[in-house]
């Protein structure tokens, strides 16, 4: 009968899809904090006198827990071993944490340094990276969520439309984020929203735990969720898969030409395109809103007709292209950098919807979470070093005063 009753749900496309919009809304609400500091570069040089290696070091934090502590990996196999409950609940918390953390940053100023850095940047960082390790621990719980409810079914297009809907997080926070700063007088309002976003969305994940919980009770009874336990000699597994590697190498560098890229896209907009700064959030935004259309359309095709490599090499090459016209010194108008955010929309479209659901055809279950935490931990190297990287050249390179105002020349950064 509980075999019956796990059967019933699995398949029922009311029961699965309920799953999909509550975890996905959870992800929603930790997009738009991941993003919300983006559009803020330029104010915070204003009001705070952030220079870009400041900003750099801030973004590079996302990785201080996940990256160099190995907290990522720890977590999938927390995941693994404990299941998607507690684990999930615990990013939510981390969330919380980090983003409260955050805003207390930057809702005042600080005198002094600590560790060499001045007190309001330690203190943001430091909130980003707990928060970080939150968001990416709660990423590889909530796909591995999809691969439990959806395997055998619409996979690469649940995988889509969760990914559509996380990036409608960042689409928010690229083009609500300097407006609610000027409304309301103050640069921490939209992390003050995102905080009540990230409490919302931990309500939404104990929604779906209820819903899981008849899941779990099932396991005990049902061979082919009892399979095998994960193991520590389980990683070697992984490690020794030559798929394995090649889905976390384009993870890396194309997730490294992307993010890092939004993070310093309003910036650009204003330098390089004239737009001005109430509107430059905008156009960046465009990518992610692609995105909520397309990864779900390109997820359903690779259902339905496979082809992933082919998918995931035309995404990669289109990216190249729009990243060098980017770089060119050419069509300086806000409607040629409107255009090149369509396309890179479609190309970030592309390669994550074949990417993230090909690896459960190379990984057992049972090590999915394990799997895609170390995709997740080399994806935030690059995360976190190409954020700073890209500052501290601004800083050093292409740093241009006129008449005491400053601004910054993207060609380098956008050929890196």
């Amino acid at each position: 009968m509980t075999k019956a009753l796990q059967r019933k749900l699995s398949d029922s496309p009311v029961a699965r899809w309920t799953v999909l919009i509550v975890v996905s809304f959870t992800m929603f609400c930790g997009y738009f904090i991941t993003d919300v500091m983006a559009p803020l570069m330029d104010l915070l040089k204003d009001e705070f006198g952030w220079t870009a290696t400041e900003y750099g070091i801030f973004n590079m934090a996302y990785g201080w827990l996940n990256v160099f502590l190995f907290m990522l990996i720890f977590s999938g196999m927390i995941l693994d071993k404990l299941g998607a409950h507690i684990t999930g609940i615990g990013a939510c918390m981390l969330m919380i944490v980090g983003c409260g953390l955050k805003y207390y940053a930057v809702s005042q100023s600080f005198e002094g340094e600590i560790f060499g850095l001045r007190t309001q940047v330690f203190l943001a960082s430091v909130g980003f990276a707990v928060f970080g390790l939150g968001i990416e621990s709660a990423g590889i719980t909530v796909t591995k969520v999809i691969v439990r409810w959806f395997t055998g079914h619409e996979m690469a297009l649940a995988m889509g439309i969760q990914v559509g809907v996380a990036r409608l997080g960042t689409a928010l926070a690229m083009s609500v984020t300097i407006p609610l700063a000027k409304y309301f007088g103050n640069l921490s309002s939209p992390i003050l929203l995102g905080l009540a976003a990230l409490c919302i969305g931990l309500i939404a994940y104990l929604v779906f735990c209820v819903m899981d919980r008849k899941l779990d009770a099932s396991k005990a009874e049902m061979e082919e969720e009892k399979e095998e336990p994960f193991r520590m000699k389980d990683i070697g597994f992984i490690l020794t898969n030559k798929g394995f590697w090649l889905i976390a190498l384009l993870c890396v560098l194309f997730y490294s030409a992307v993010f890092p890229f939004l993070k310093y896209a309003t910036s650009l907009m204003i330098y390089k395109y004239h737009v001005p700064v109430e509107l430059a959030g905008n156009i960046p935004a465009i990518l992610p809103f692609g995105t909520i259309l397309l990864t779900p359309l390109f997820g359903s095709i690779y259902d339905k007709k496979g082809k992933g490599a082919t998918i995931m090499i035309i995404g990669s090459a289109m990216l190249i292209v729009v990243h060098a016209l980017f770089a060119a010194p050419l069509l300086n108008i806000w409607w040629f950098a409107a255009i090149l955010m369509v396309l890179l929309g479609i190309a970030f479209s592309l390669v994550p919807s074949a990417m993230w659901p090909s690896v459960p055809k190379i990984i057992p279950q049972n090590k999915i979470g394990t799997a895609y935490a170390l995709i997740f931990w080399v994806q935030n190297i690059g995360l976190s070093l190409v954020p700073l990287l890209i500052g501290w050249v601004l800083d050093k390179y292409c740093t241009i005063i006129e008449n005491g105002v400053t601004r910054y020349d993207y060609t380098l950064p956008m050929i890196i």
